[in-house]
């Protein structure tokens, strides 16, 4: 019965999410079938793109994981973005001492567990400005945010700028040895995608099967009653936040190892933000993630035909997105007021 209704709501979702994005084009003066089928065509039209639309799904698949530890106990997370991007600077801070090095694989290796614990110290800072001093989750994140990004902007025009330029090209290349191996004829590293699929099992099976999913849902649903049966609120939000920054910042440091090999200024492409609507259209559904996820990652690579193609703008699948979550909205509130009547 409750897949039933599932079904039913995502169906719902989709012909609303047609329906306006169809009114939207139409308003716009642009074919909307025509609009369809090239973002069909430019994401999923060869396998060149397709693995361009897996390298998008690797790191928003990682994120939207450790996502769905905070939203479990109640927290939104929003400063998963800096927490990406803080994953990058740890990483790109240990890549720079392998540059000499004749061990690259140890020296990425240890690129991912930087990686890891920079973007969870810095969800631990949220989560300690949470418990500790009772500032807002979001209005933390967001702050966050800020720092982070500037942090990173000082390091490429500073420290770490190349030699005798300062841009927004980022840090200069790593060598190729200090690279993410993929494969060549279609650019896709099996060790990211690998790591992406370690996410979506241990995450399933920890929320679902461990004590720690268990007590996050039961903190979720009533902190002062799960106070009384011996659980300590504040202990395992630093600990829902802990899980997401550390996936996070494994996200940040793929895309210093995998794709960019440098630290960009917009190293974590607002993934960070994404995965925030790949988690709620998903409905904190774990299993349903990756497909969600996917279909924002058709959207973000496909998109970029609509200017080439139709001379629309790229940011057009900003508007889709954005009116699937709107629509998602709608149809839950639909529900919960059909439920209260």
């Amino acid at each position: 019965m409750k897949i039933f209704r599932y079904a039913c709501e995502l169906i719902l979702t989709l012909l609303a999410v047609f329906f306006f994005t169809t009114l939207i084009l139409h308003l716009v003066g642009a074919p909307p079938f025509e609009a369809y089928y090239h973002i069909v065509k430019g994401s999923l039209g060869s396998w060149v793109k397709v693995a361009h639309v897996i390298t998008t799904w690797i790191p928003l698949t990682l994120c939207a994981c450790g996502l769905l530890y905070t939203f479990r106990i109640g927290l939104w997370n929003i400063g998963i973005e800096g927490q990406m991007m803080m994953g990058a600077v740890f990483t790109t801070f240990l890549l720079r001492f392998g540059v000499e090095s004749d061990m690259p694989v140890f020296f990425l290796t240890l690129s991912f567990i930087a990686g890891a614990i920079g973007g969870a110290v810095w969800a631990m800072i949220a989560g300690s400005l949470k418990t500790k001093g009772g500032v807002n989750e979001i209005f933390a994140g967001l702050g966050l945010n800020f720092v982070a990004q500037g942090l990173i902007l000082w390091l490429i025009f500073g420290p770490w700028k190349r030699p005798g330029i300062a841009s927004m090209s980022g840090t200069e290349l790593f060598p190729p040895k200090l690279w993410l191996s993929y494969l060549s004829f279609i650019r896709l590293s099996p060790a990211g995608l690998f790591l992406a699929l370690i996410a979506i099992g241990v995450t399933a099976f920890m929320l679902r099967y461990a004590r720690i999913g268990l007590s996050l849902r039961a903190i979720g649903n009533n902190p002062h009653a799960a106070y009384l049966f011996g659980l300590k609120p504040d202990r395992y939000m630093l600990l829902a936040m802990i899980f997401a920054g550390g996936f996070a910042g494994l996200a940040g440091s793929i895309q210093v190892t995998g794709i960019y090999h440098r630290l960009l200024p917009a190293i974590s492409g607002n993934y960070g933000y994404l995965a925030l609507l790949v988690v709620m259209l998903a409905n904190y559904n774990v299993r349903i993630v990756p497909a969600v996820a996917f279909f924002f990652a058709c959207l973000n690579i496909g998109s970029i035909q609509l200017p080439m193609v139709l001379q629309l703008d790229s940011s057009l699948s900003g508007v889709i997105q954005g009116t699937l979550v709107l629509a998602t909205l709608a149809v839950h509130a639909w529900r919960n007021l059909k439920l209260e009547t």
